[in-house]
């Protein structure tokens, strides 16, 4: 993670975007990048998105890379590590969805 941050950072720089990347602005851009993941995949049945085919997996793996690189570069201005931000929230819904009461349910939290 922290190359692909490196990598996104230099390509940023290189190019002189750091004017544009504020955190407001690449949250915006990865909302936007996760929209168009969700449009390839909105009128498909639940078994047709388990099994794409070649050519919309391949329109579907490009949106997950430019939901990575933005998601990498909000964390990156902001001083986040995603890694540990993502260890972090896992725990934390570990607690929120303990195994005995959410196996097998998509209730809320709240709601179990």
């Amino acid at each position: 993670m922290d190359e692909l941050i490196r990598q996104v950072r230099e390509f940023a720089e290189d190019r002189d975007w750091d004017q544009f990347h504020s955190p407001k602005n690449l949250s915006m851009a990865l909302s936007v990048e996760a929209a168009e993941l969700m449009e390839h995949l909105q009128w498909l049945t639940e078994d047709q998105s388990r099994q794409p085919d070649q050519k919309l997996l391949e329109r579907i793996k490009e949106e997950i890379g430019d939901v990575q690189i933005y998601l990498a570069r909000l964390a990156d201005q902001l001083g986040i590590d995603p890694l540990e931000a993502a260890r972090e929230k896992l725990k934390q819904n570990e607690v929120k969805y303990p195994i005995e009461t959410s196996r097998g349910s998509a209730k809320k939290y709240d709601e179990l």
